[in-house]
């Protein structure tokens, strides 16, 4: 199958290389989607962003819906559990200039699906299929869905919703190899994403334990999926990217970033992150990037107690080009 890699059609959107960095809160900001798409993910997905927030235009609601223009193709991602809402919501994210509207039912965490979102969508299939239809006609950008296999194992529902996603007009489909419950332990399951492909004729993208270019190609062969979505193999790792690209086209395994070119990137990341959020915020969230970034570098963990106790903002710059 290497070299023989074709590209991703989702609805108008066409992706040469199906390798998508995956939507995660606290990750895909801005600065963090624009990095991605210069290393070379084909498509990059934003936070995910709340139907209620935008309706009552919630002002870090709205922040999020900022757009860099080098970052197109961009998925933007709503979540809710009402029709409605989540309608008008896809409204706002169409008028943002984003290219593709996502619909989370996937998420895990107890404060998502203690409201019924999220994952908690996939144990109604009704009202999951009544909001993507009702997502569907309020925008003209193709709609996506991002799922689970089902809220634990004994209740896989991802086929019967991928099944009501295509039904209901939606352009593709993703799949989370695990179940809510499982949250992000144990192992995905491909055969759950396998099943999917077979059932539907829209796209599918497999999502889940793909973390260099061996088990991106694996994922493509073993599921059928015609593409996958990079989620935590890709913090403080944009290099996965190219890895992945060049893995699927040649064969050949590049070798990982140096640890020079490791800080040299932490350090403009955390530049993007000052000019987009401020010296308050972007000190404060670096501090899990840079633990992403110099993961299994020598003395790593020195490392991030001194950057985690950084007063400001030349104090964190100093330490860094120090290493350089």
């Amino acid at each position: 199958m290497i070299g023989t890699i074709k590209p991703l059609s989702i609805g108008s959107v066409t992706l040469e290389m199906p390798v998508i960095l995956a939507p995660m809160a606290g990750v895909c900001d801005l600065p963090y989607r624009v990095i991605a798409r210069r290393y070379g993910a084909a498509m990059v997905c934003a936070e995910m962003v709340s139907d209620k927030g935008l309706l009552y235009h919630n002002k870090h609601t709205q922040e999020m819906l900022r757009i860099d223009p080098r970052e197109h193709p961009l998925s933007m991602q709503i979540f809710g559990s009402d029709p409605s809402t989540m309608a008008n919501a896809a409204q706002e994210v169409e008028k943002a200039g984003a290219d593709i509207v996502d619909i989370n039912m996937g998420c895990p965490v107890n404060k998502v699906v203690k409201n019924q979102e999220g994952s908690a969508l996939m144990k109604d299939l009704p009202r999951a299929e009544a909001i993507i239809a009702a997502v569907v006609s309020a925008v003209s950008l193709p709609v996506t869905v991002k799922m689970r296999t089902g809220w634990d194992a004994e209740h896989n529902t991802a086929v019967e919703l991928a099944k009501r996603a295509e039904q209901a007009g939606a352009a593709a489909v993703t799949v989370h190899g695990r179940t809510r419950e499982q949250f992000y332990m144990g192992k995905a399951d491909w055969t759950k994403i396998k099943d999917v492909v077979q059932a539907v004729n829209i796209p599918v993208i497999g999502n889940g334990d793909i973390t260099d270019g061996p088990s991106a190609l694996r994922m493509l062969e073993e599921t059928g999926c015609q593409g996958i979505m990079v989620g935590r193999g890709a913090q403080g790792n944009p290099w996965i990217f190219p890895q992945i690209i060049t893995y699927l086209k040649t064969g050949r395994i590049l070798p990982p970033p140096t640890a020079a070119a490791r800080y040299e990137q932490l350090l403009e990341h955390f530049e993007s992150l000052l000019e987009y959020k401020g010296e308050y915020i972007a000190l404060r969230e670096m501090r899990a990037h840079a633990s992403w970034y110099t993961k299994g570098l020598h003395g790593s963990a020195a490392l991030r107690e001194r950057i985690n106790r950084a007063a400001g903002v030349d104090e964190f710059r100093n330490i860094i080009r120090g290493l350089l």
